[in-house]
């Protein structure tokens, strides 16, 4: 059975620097007392061997599975030296939340692979709500940002892929022509690599953008330009009301799972 340590007086005390004892910060204290206990570090080295069919995660020579039995096993020797870097960098505990490659790969064997039909309508779905068809009404220098961050990967969507949607001013939904979500589905099911969709998926999900996920999949943007291109309005409230410590961090721990995406996408 679950349970919850108690905490002495003592332990909910925040310091400072100097040792001092700080004003008690509730939420950080529960926060701190529902962190799930990490596994311990029972392997000594991290590596990769080739085997049929692609480069499987090795501990301590052993080869490693994912959590549903299947083999941990990715299609080239690039992508299996990051997996084995992210195990290698563990400390005495293994905390997932530094391992964003190795989740995303777990996800591609265990939940994509089996079910890429279901993934594809999840896709699907973005294709009439993409984030760069929705404009600002103001201020004009938010909207400007918009207009320079999304005109011309919209110029390429046309382009590449024949989709022409139609812009909105606020958050009013607008139905998207059918030849364009008709063209955006067409350019999701031509993904053949379940890496490539669980990519394509993760990448969509965190931007809101099915066209930025698709111009980074297919080199029209790198993960930086297509990150900066679907924060727009955060850069712009930023500036304008300054930062947010733990807004910002939060983006940081999503960046970071959208530069693996990226990564997995391109070396898979």
């Amino acid at each position: 059975m679950a349970y919850l340590a108690l905490m002495s007086d003592d332990s909910m005390k925040d310091r400072t620097g100097d040792g001092s004892e700080a004003p008690l910060d509730p939420l950080k204290a529960v926060r701190n007392q529902t962190k799930p206990a990490l596994p311990k570090r029972f392997y000594k080295e991290a590596g990769f061997a080739a085997g049929e069919g692609g480069y499987r995660l090795t501990l301590d020579g052993r080869p490693a599975n994912t959590p549903a039995r299947s083999p941990l096993q990715v299609p080239s020797a690039d992508l299996a030296a990051i997996l084995a870097a992210e195990w290698e960098a563990q400390g005495a505990e293994i905390d997932p939340a530094t391992m964003p490659v190795t989740r995303l790969v777990n996800t591609t064997l265990d939940g994509v692979a089996p079910r890429r039909e279901a993934v594809v309508e999840d896709l699907a779905a973005y294709a009439g709500t993409d984030l760069l068809a929705y404009r600002a009404e103001g201020p004009d220098r938010l909207v400007s940002a918009q207009a320079a961050a999304w005109d011309p990967v919209l110029d390429w969507a046309r382009e590449a892929l024949g989709v022409r949607p139609i812009l909105s001013e606020g958050v009013m939904h607008v139905a998207q022509p059918a030849e364009s979500v008709a063209a955006l589905r067409r350019a999701i099911e031509a993904v053949e690599s379940p890496f490539g969709l669980a990519a394509l998926h993760t990448m969509t999900t965190l931007t809101g953008s099915l066209i930025l996920a698709l111009a980074v999949l297919r080199g029209r943007l790198d993960p930086a330009e297509a990150w900066a291109a679907a924060h727009v309005d955060e850069t712009y409230q930023a500036e304008a009301w300054g930062h947010d410590a733990e807004a910002e961090e939060r983006l940081a721990k999503r960046r970071a799972e959208f530069e693996a995406a990226a990564t997995v996408a391109a070396l898979a």
